[in-house]
């Protein structure tokens, strides 16, 4: 190649350079105007009560934190409908009686455009009447069966219940005592009189009659309860095979620690002990939870975490500085795929009205870090994804990283999730 020609390809060469330099500032220039252009206008208002204390606070900041993980993603992305998002919300306290009021402030004073709900059974429920008058779309988080009686076509429950919402929540539990042999036979029932316990020990009762075991204790306590040492002492003298405990989480630790100091040792104890995901309550009864098999909704197996590990990575980056349960699992994971639910739905009808979103929701399967489902009648899950595991080998000072994995837990229930096998006799696994 001459000495012009050399000139000639160099020249040309830095001109590709300098109109591909050119090309690409002016695409990310429209990307800073476009992005800069939505936070300039309007935020979309998504309002919500959330337990930030009492009781259900643990739980509740996981979500929180979820959510506000969403939505500092979406608005880097640009918003939604070239509009920023913006949660606003207030706490509930764990307390029922403030839901109402605060959907309707939200609703007419705040004037949200679309409204989700806050964390659990108890706190959705009272919130159903407000939204179903003011015809919103409403998604909750963890609330059991709360549309049986409503029937609102436009509710959607993110709890992976399935189309048989109460039963499904504890069949797991009937499934491994039927598999033990002998079967055991007899069955007690530990009721908090609040509205999740109460529909959790109905689904106990009709698994009853379906696996033929035959009730002998049924009774019920009330939330205020500090002293559950009673409670244990008369199951206790029924003596069922099988205990299934229907609580919230002051309720599942003071029973967990009553059953452990009354040395009780029924031949399977837990189901329905809301609480006892949490890595603060987790931590305070350490080996008391060996042998007990209770309900989840998502564990860190190696399957399950893989669509969730990004999520999970910013989460407990953050979770420090916001002082919530530094791992997640039980709620952080769940909040952040409620709230993106909504947000794909804006996004695939580019609209925030809510006769569109709730139609865009009943038809469209959803696939979200914490897994995938589609939506029935009733607004509940086309299949159920609920899971029963035992706790083992926890030892005394464990710590986050014995919580951070799978070694202390066997999945038992269902099948294609299973992790490992039940340890039979309860007292079994305190040995």
């Amino acid at each position: 190649m001459g000495g012009e020609d050399m000139l000639q390809n160099l020249k040309s060469r830095t001109f590709a350079w300098m109109a591909g330099t050119a090309v690409a500032v002016v695409a990310a220039g429209a990307m800073f105007v476009g992005a800069a252009s939505a936070q300039n206008k309007e935020p979309i208002k998504i309002g919500f009560g959330m337990s930030l204390t009492g009781p259900l606070a643990a739980n509740g900041k996981q979500a929180l934190l979820g959510m506000k993980i969403w939505e500092e993603e979406t608005n880097a992305k640009g918003g939604l409908l070239g509009r920023p998002v913006k949660l606003i919300f207030y706490d509930d306290q764990s307390n029922p009686s403030t839901v109402p009021g605060i959907y309707t402030k939200l609703i007419d004073v705040d004037k949200v455009e679309l409204v989700v709900g806050g964390y659990a059974t108890n706190m959705n429920a009272p919130a159903m009447p407000v939204v179903m008058q003011k015809g919103k779309t409403y998604i909750s988080l963890f609330a059991l069966d709360v549309n049986h009686e409503f029937k609102y076509p436009k509710y959607f429950s993110v709890l992976p219940t399935g189309p048989q919402t109460k039963p499904s929540f504890i069949e797991g539990v009937f499934q491994v005592a039927a598999a033990q042999n002998p079967k055991p036979t007899t069955l007690g029932l530990v009721v908090e009189d609040a509205e999740f316990s109460n529909n959790a020990c109905d689904g106990a009762r009709e698994n009853a009659k379906k696996f033929n075991m035959k009730i002998v204790y049924d009774r019920k306590y009330p939330p205020s309860t500090t002293d559950y040492t009673p409670i244990v002492r008369a199951v206790q003298a029924a003596n069922p095979d099988v205990v299934i405990v229907c609580s919230y989480p002051l309720g599942s630790v003071g029973i967990v620690q009553a059953v452990r100091e009354l040395n009780y040792k029924p031949k399977i104890i837990g189901g329905a002990m809301v609480g006892l995901q949490a890595t603060v309550f987790k931590s305070k009864l350490g080996p008391k939870l060996n042998g007990i098999i209770n309900y989840e909704t998502w564990v860190p197996s190696d399957r399950l975490m893989k669509p969730a590990a990004e999520f999970f990575k910013k989460y407990q980056a953050k979770a420090g500085a916001e002082g919530v349960d530094p791992l997640g699992y039980y709620l952080g994971g769940w909040g952040y795929a409620y709230i993106n639910m909504l947000g794909e739905a804006i996004a695939g009808t580019k609209s925030i009205d809510d006769n569109k979103i709730a139609d865009y929701l009943r038809k469209t399967p959803h696939k979200t870090i914490m897994g995938d489902w589609s939506y029935g009648p009733g607004g509940e899950w086309t299949k159920s994804g609920m899971m029963q595991v035992q706790y083992h080998g926890i030892k005394e000072g464990a710590g986050l990283e014995t919580w951070k994995g799978m070694g202390y837990q066997n999945v038992l229930t269902p099948a294609d999730l299973k992790t490992g096998n039940v340890i039979y006799p309860y007292e079994k696994a305190l040995q």
